[in-house]
């Protein structure tokens, strides 16, 4: 007996859309993500794409009107609910190009809520370029399964994140001159949280100062060596996931 294919095939692609997605919707595609399905993945008239708008959920779509530069792609079923992230955010220090787009992409692939660059004093650098960063963050997500992506905050001044700091949010900071261990710190605040890590240098004293007054500020370490800052965001957000998140 032949057994039945799975459906959606597990091997479709995923896209991310900007149409509100639901049951017969049609989606036009062009430019470079209508380059990747018809001439990269090869789709075909009737193959199944994939499709999230970060509101609706996940839905399989049939593949139509297939030119040489767009396609149409008709919602048939949706195949996954609105996807539900812990509510964690990583604060970190913008770096050099690369590394910066590393932290965004892990953030997403780890379930970060919202991503927030912060500039510090030690910061080497003070743009980001936020369309690029959007775009790391959209690949992340086609190819982790998310259905959403994480929030994406404009780059802000460190004194006007704690400036307007939510108490009710734990604010953990790696901080280089000590603080707590980490395993049990995070097990002893549960709830709301959000992580923040410095740049290249660290922070100076007054902007430790400063964090550490902020209420519900808690100093951790990421233990005995020192780490590259996208290390620091990666490690820190994975071991919130496993401890607080939604690794368990």
């Amino acid at each position: 007996m032949t057994a039945t294919p799975a459906w959606p095939p597990q091997s479709a692609p995923r896209l991310h859309v900007e149409t509100q997605l639901g049951d017969g919707v049609a989606v036009p595609v062009d430019g470079n993500p209508a380059h990747y399905l018809i001439s990269v993945m090869r789709v075909k008239p009737d193959d199944v794409v994939l499709l999230f708008d970060g509101r609706s959920g996940e839905w399989a779509a049939r593949a139509r009107d297939i030119r040489k530069r767009d396609l149409v792609l008709e919602c048939v079923a949706q195949t996954r609910a609105p996807e539900q992230v812990p509510d964690y955010w990583l604060c970190c220090a913008p770096i050099r190009k690369g590394r910066i787009d590393l932290i965004a992409e892990k953030a997403c692939e780890l379930g970060v809520a919202k991503l927030q660059p912060v500039l510090t004093r030690r910061a080497v650098v003070d743009k980001l370029n936020l369309d690029r960063l959007h775009a790391h963050l959209v690949e992340a997500a086609e190819q982790c399964g998310r259905t959403a992506l994480p929030d994406l905050g404009s780059l802000m001044k460190l004194d006007a994140l704690l400036g307007n700091w939510d108490s009710r949010r734990h604010l953990f900071f790696a901080d280089e001159s000590g603080g707590a261990p980490l395993e049990q710190t995070l097990r002893a605040h549960p709830g709301p949280a959000a992580f923040l890590v410095g740049p290249e240098g660290g922070f100076d004293p007054q902007e430790r100062d400063a964090i550490q007054a902020t209420p519900g500020a808690v100093a951790v370490s990421l233990g005995p060596r020192i780490l590259r800052a996208e290390t620091a965001a990666i490690a820190a957000t994975s071991a919130w996931m496993a401890i607080n998140g939604d690794w368990n």
